[in-house]
């Protein structure tokens, strides 16, 4: 992270303190999509590069579901390596030689911004379900916010997978002049009923956990441990393929000869989802999942234009580069193409690839050297459209 992050705070944000992360609180009021409004709020981010004097190499990511600010360097709950250090980096596809790459914590979210587990002003507790219900475009407005703050006229991309992706489409749909290069990759302009439905039963799981609360379980010392690793264990398998859990795990059993005809974990793809499930659990909040699988459901870039997607990228003026998977069945490739016709339609300025891999969804964040060719060659073209030095 590059402690030489440009201050322009504003009399009503400041920098404030924020374990492992910079953060931003804003005194002014927010407006929510619901009809609300957070009177504050603060975002958690982390930057990395160097902001250029003419401020024009900047680049916003915005993280999936279960990410948070935390792309490029160690995890401070994991210990592990950012969730896109393989992407986000010197040298890497984005590279922080060359561009000041800026990622937040999405509203909503548990890494320290504003989210269901943040204080509320009105009575000093959790918000819990007091929080307002948020929505994708609510983050991308807070993220407006802090891009301001930052003294960021134009973006020069902003890049992000599933969630992330949504984010992208609706930067470029919100703020089309402050957008020079859109990124979507696994995403779509809006959610299946398919995935609607997967996102209900991870919180019908949060929500039977005893611990859960009525969603006050901060409040009473408690957590929903069991229920959130269940959402977490049926959720990852909607990331992988069919032929990569095949590959992975086939009918392999786990540190066992023969079956026990009970119910431990025979298999070792159970044993592999019960520790994906665990270990989530240590680094998110329950309510968190809650919001966020609802904002993702909530998403529809065409409804507030009578369904027709060009017409919402109608005023886009961003160069568009849009990305698939051939394996991935949770945000497939006929969903990305359809943001590419309705780009076309609207006469953007867009390329589409689609990679070919078995790794299903969650090959966005994995070593997929022609996704990684895509991004490179595509901010490099765009980086000399726009006149950034070498």
């Amino acid at each position: 992270m590059d402690a030489g992050v440009p201050n322009h705070a504003t009399a009503a944000a400041r920098q404030v303190d924020c374990p492992s992360s910079l953060c931003m609180a804003f005194a002014e009021t927010l407006a929510l999509d619901g009809g609300d409004a957070l009177p504050s709020f603060q975002i958690a981010y982390q930057v990395y590069g160097t902001l250029n004097a003419d401020k024009s190499n900047a680049i916003l990511v915005c993280h999936a579901l279960t990410g948070d600010q935390h792309v490029a360097n160690e995890h401070p709950v994991t210990g592990k390596a950012g969730w896109w250090s393989l992407m986000v980096g010197p040298g890497r596809p984005i590279d922080t030689d060359r561009y000041f790459v800026i990622c937040a914590n999405v509203l909503g979210g548990c890494m320290g911004s504003t989210g269901p587990a943040s204080s509320n002003p009105a009575n000093g507790e959790p918000y819990a379900l007091d929080l307002p219900v948020i929505t994708v475009r609510d983050m991308v407005r807070a993220q407006a916010r802090l891009v301001d703050e930052l003294g960021i006229e134009k973006l020069f991309a902003v890049v992000g997978g599933s969630m992330g992706g949504m984010q992208v489409l609706q930067w470029a749909v919100s703020y089309p002049e402050r957008v020079f290069a859109a990124i979507p990759i696994a995403t779509a302009p809006r959610h299946t009923s398919q995935n609607i439905g997967f996102n209900e039963v991870g919180r019908q799981a949060v929500m039977a956990d005893p611990d859960w609360c009525g969603g006050k379980y901060l409040t009473l010392g408690k957590r929903p441990a069991k229920g959130l690793a269940v959402a977490r264990m049926a959720a990852h398998i909607t990331y992988l393929s069919e032929s990569a859990l095949h590959h992975k795990f086939g009918r392999h059993l786990q540190d066992r000869e023969a079956l026990t005809f009970g119910f431990d974990a025979d298999f070792q793809i159970e044993s592999y989802l019960r520790h994906q499930g665990m270990t989530f659990v240590e680094r998110f909040d329950a309510n968190s999942y809650l919001y966020l699988t609802r904002a993702m459901d909530y998403f529809d870039l065409a409804k507030d234009y009578r369904g027709r997607l060009a017409d919402a990228f109608r005023g886009a003026t961003s160069r568009f580069c849009v990305i698939s998977f051939s394996s991935d069945w949770l945000f497939p490739t006929a969903e990305n193409r359809s943001i590419v016709h309705s780009l076309n339609a609207s006469g953007a300025n867009v390329s589409f690839v689609e990679v070919e891999t078995d790794r299903g969804h969650d090959a966005f964040l994995l070593d997929e050297p022609e996704l990684f060719r895509t991004v490179s060659g595509f901010l490099r073209g765009a980086a000399r459209v726009r006149g950034l030095a070498e």
